[in-house]
């Protein structure tokens, strides 16, 4: 891994750095144009990152051990990340919080979880709670882009280079989706289906405190960074934390068998947007992430040691009126995915391919709007007043996790 810069901390830095952004060439989605390269200002709290220029590392400690939320150059930080966010759908963060050695114990984990025999995990399967807790089998799951026209419309006008590998059928990964802050379910809700009892394993007695103890962590880096935006957009400080409470969040491993998918151009999780607030990402020990950014340019998704990949999901979209809009991203067999497999398995490891992720949400009983000044945004009619269990019953239809 290249070398990082020394981390910027506030009070020590003598004042924003500018460097160059590399980035592909032209190319942009429904037939913008596409921003070119420039230069991106780095606050104090901020670092270049070697892995995916696009997405410089916001240290989150800098926020945290301020003192003072409301001091300048803690403002200009949370303007930065609300920029990225606004730019790109998407940002790389570094807590403090969060040990790395958690998210190795959690993918050990899953790997063990997915490896086991067709019949064990069945038994984990709630398709009558539309899959919103317990396992997703293979071949359930239909990314949006098979049935949504405008998204077919969106990606038939994108130039080859950035265009996504569009599938043929439903996705051929695993899900599990184990509830985090169980204890904090909401003691009534129009939307019981959403926010279920977890499904525990029968196998692994030490599941919980493993999936509770890296979910959490991430939850809580969430929580941080929607401050963080909150303050940055010029909202109330909790404009969005308060929204998520009681809310279903959901720590998402996905798992794809690579002893069965492993050819070149195979679609583990098809084109397509998710559906909650923010989504985060621990470090997959398999690549093959893409995403596109707001001007249409389609990255290879790389997270540095240590960090976490955060990106916006369709809720934060209807929040922000449009401002940010939900990230568009593809996971696809590479020949570095390949690659891995082949390590994995010559060191008698599984060959499954296990993403670390949260989808953070929106409580299902709130409504979702436009806040504060983007509900005088002229995009904000396009996001009605929807109680946020309403808009996720009906892209879960959408993706065939619901009878409609």
């Amino acid at each position: 891994m290249a070398s990082r810069s020394p981390r910027q901390q506030l009070g020590k830095a003598a004042g924003p750095q500018v460097v160059t952004v590399s980035a592909t060439s032209g190319g942009s989605g429904a037939g913008a144009a596409a921003a070119p390269p420039g230069p991106v200002l780095l606050q104090p709290g901020m670092e270049p990152n070697p892995l995916c220029t696009q997405l410089p590392v916001f240290d989150l400690s800098v926020f945290l051990n301020a003192p003072d939320k409301h001091a300048p150059e803690v403002q200009r930080l949370c303007a930065a990340l609300a920029s990225c966010l606004q730019q790109s759908s998407a940002l790389v963060v570094r807590d403090p919080r969060v040990d790395t050695r958690d998210n190795e114990g959690f993918l050990d984990l899953m790997e063990r979880y997915f490896a086991q025999p067709l019949e064990q995990k069945m038994g984990d399967v709630r398709p009558e709670l539309a899959y919103q807790v317990g396992a997703t089998p293979e071949g359930v799951e239909n990314p949006r882009c098979l049935r949504d026209a405008k998204l077919r419309e969106l990606a038939a006008g994108m130039p080859p280079e950035h265009a996504p590998t569009i599938p043929t059928g439903p996705d051929v990964k695993w899900r599990f989706f184990w509830r985090l802050e169980a204890a904090d379910r909401p003691r009534s809700t129009q939307f019981p289906e959403l926010n279920a009892e977890p499904v525990v394993p029968a196998a692994f007695p030490e599941w919980s405190q493993v999936m509770d103890g890296w979910g959490g962590k991430m939850l809580g880096a969430v929580g941080t960074v929607a401050e963080m935006a909150a303050r940055g957009f010029g909202l109330e400080p909790d404009a969005f934390t308060s929204r998520m409470a009681h809310a279903p969040h959901l720590l998402a491993p996905t798992g794809s068998d690579l002893s069965k998918h492993s050819a070149l151009g195979t679609v583990f999780a098809g084109f397509h947007y998710d559906l909650n607030f923010l989504t985060i990402h621990g470090r997959s020990r398999y690549p093959g992430l893409f995403a596109w950014l707001a001007d249409g340019r389609r990255i290879p998704v790389r997270i540095p040691e240590g960090c976490l990949l955060l990106q916006a999901g369709k809720q934060m979209e209807w929040l922000t009126g449009g401002a940010v809009k939900a990230g568009f991203h593809e996971v696809i067999c590479t020949e570095e995915t390949v690659a891995a497999a082949q390590r994995a398995a010559a060191e008698g490891r599984p060959t499954w391919r296990v993403s670390s992720t949260v989808f953070s949400q929106i409580a299902s009983d709130v409504v979702l709007q436009p806040l504060g000044r983007f509900a005088g945004e002229p995009g904000a009619t396009a996001y009605p007043a929807t109680p946020a269990g309403r808009q996720v019953a009906d892209e879960l239809a959408m993706i065939n996790l619901k009878a409609e």
